[in-house]
């Protein structure tokens, strides 16, 4: 039975080094998401139009909330598409 010290990597894991996700809109005070305004919204989708999760954008929970609401609603309204190839 391998022990972890018998565990050799190629290199070394690199687990506290990450940097730390933070909520950008806490940090630079916005608290109206605007669904009129699609260049922003766009950083919070992937290449297929698909809005991409909290884990990745750093977003808090209330916040992304309102930014998957706003995308919805620029969606309803054509401002940003349902479905594409290559959005950005």
């Amino acid at each position: 039975m391998a022990t972890a010290k018998d565990i050799r990597y190629l290199t070394t894991p690199k687990l506290s080094q990450l940097p730390k996700k933070y909520c950008r809109f806490k940090k630079a005070g916005i608290r109206y998401i605007d669904y009129k305004d699609p260049d922003f919204l766009l950083k919070f989708l992937n290449e297929q139009g698909k809005i991409l999760p909290r884990r990745l954008t750093g977003n808090s929970l209330k916040f992304q909330r309102r930014v998957a609401q706003a995308i919805k609603r620029a969606r309803h309204l054509a401002i940003l598409p349902y479905v594409t190839d290559l959005l950005k």
